[in-house]
Order: structure tokens, then sequence, then C-alpha cells
């Protein structure tokens, strides 16, 4: 029986993951005022971003300090302004959930 339990364990923290996370989370926290998923807005598109840094080790907390601090010039002139209103744990989802992003 520890196995089964062991196992529905494992599949429900690996479920939390980067493709389990709300996918509607970038709405209600702003990141939809410049992002969308597969086309530039006033930012780069989600699916640009992942393209750029694939496969980059550390990459998801280094987005997730930009989200939370903000960052300019990396993608042109206009500045994304820090988003303090996400937390440390929202952002490293965020961060995850468009770093998997095809």
């Amino acid at each position: 029986m520890k196995p089964v339990i062991a196992l529905l364990i494992a599949g429900l923290w690996m479920s939390s993951g980067p493709a389990s996370a709300d996918d509607e989370m970038y709405k209600t926290k702003n990141c939809f005022a410049c992002h969308r998923i597969d086309k530039n807005h006033l930012g780069p598109s989600f699916q640009s971003v992942a393209a750029k840094y694939a496969g980059e080790k550390g990459v998801d907390a280094k987005l997730a300090k930009k989200i939370r601090e903000g960052s300019g010039g990396v993608w042109g002139p206009t500045p994304m302004p820090a988003q303090t209103q996400v937390t440390e744990a929202e952002a490293m989802t965020l961060a995850r959930w468009i770093l998997a992003i095809k």
C-alpha cells in the first residue's frame, strides 16, 4: 500500500509544476497588460521568452527576479516595471509556466 501512496504523492507533486500552473495567473498579475502568449505586444511574447532562455540553467530564478524587480534593455527600449504585488512564489510559478510554453 505504501508504494501506491508514494506514487500518488509524487504524481500530485509533479502535477503542481509549470504545466499545471494557473494559466490565468498571468492575467491576474498584470502580465497581460504588456505580454501575450504567442505574439509581441508592448513586451515580448511568452513564447519568445521561452525560446530565448530554453535550456539555460537557473533561468527560472532569473526570470522570477525580473518579474518582481523589473528589467530593461533586454528586449528593446521599453522597460519592464517591477511587479511588487507578485510574491516570490508566484513569480517562480509564472517564470516556470512561461518557460514551459512552446
